[in-house]
């Protein structure tokens, strides 16, 4: 599962002409991610591996049924919550919104009107709404934004991938699973056990407010969960299931957006 092929056209293998010919009518799907400290076992850039994958497979997959081309995957994101332990590249959250800003200017100016951000570090979520939001109102665009887990999380629970772990948890027993199926050599074995937690909540129950905590993730050593749990078995059938939903999604927004 490590050979990034796709039918759906790259940007950057594309001629100034090419892509101005396909911003007409393409669906321009921009991956971002992460380079940080994924616990002693996975690798800094696990969300820009996984991201990528998930963007480039569901773009080859909807590339059947319409026109889409996949920018290069942003592979820094807002990830200063993880700079204490090292291992990391973080642009701050100010930065990291006005980066995409100009990013998205910029394939605004290159035609595109159609746009997905897909994101695979939490550290983004927000950020990627509010550019998406703001540059609609700014730009005669049409812009959609989500995580992948968020697009997949009614498959992911219907597989148990919520139960003893965080979904989509930090460098637990989800991305570890990710990872051995996507690139096992990568992956420090022996992998870290923590003890079995209690399932993850499948209805995402909104709290009355949101609690962070200074010194949280050192607290816990930089990892969420049990990653002795994820096994690559798990993460083939997680992958299979996030890559047709994320496929149907883009489906869905380029009928909505026409």
């Amino acid at each position: 599962m490590n050979d990034y092929v796709s039918s759906a056209p790259l940007f950057h293998e594309l001629t100034r002409d090419d892509v101005r010919a396909a911003s007409k009518d393409a669906l321009l799907l921009l991956p971002v991610a992460a380079v940080e400290q994924h616990g002693p076992h996975l690798p800094t850039g696990t969300d820009w591996i996984i991201v990528e994958y998930v963007a480039r497979a569901a773009a080859a997959a909807a590339a059947q049924h319409t026109p889409i081309v996949v920018a290069p995957t942003l592979p820094f994101g807002s990830s200063d919550h993880h700079l204490p332990f090292g291992g990391t590249l973080s642009f701050n959250t100010a930065v990291y919104y006005q980066l995409l800003v100009d990013i998205v200017t910029s394939l605004h100016v290159d035609g595109f009107r159609r746009m997905f951000i897909l994101n695979g570090h939490g550290g983004n979520h927000d950020v990627i709404q509010l550019v998406a939001r703001d540059m609609a109102l700014r730009h005669p665009l049409q812009i959609g934004a989500a995580s992948y887990w968020n697009i997949a999380w009614d498959r992911l629970i219907a597989l148990n991938a919520h139960h003893g772990q965080r979904l989509p948890g930090h460098a637990g027993g989800f991305e570890t699973a990710l990872m051995l199926a996507l690139r096992p050599e990568l992956v420090r074995l022996p992998l870290p056990s923590r003890v079995q937690m209690q399932d993850d909540d499948p209805l995402r129950a909104a709290a009355p407010f949101r609690l962070e905590t200074h010194g949280f993730w050192q607290a816990i050593d930089g990892y969420s969960d049990n990653p002795a749990q994820g096994t690559a078995e798990r993460g083939r059938v997680y992958l299979a299931a996030i890559v047709d939903a994320v496929t149907h999604a883009f489906l869905e927004f380029d009928k909505m957006t026409r």
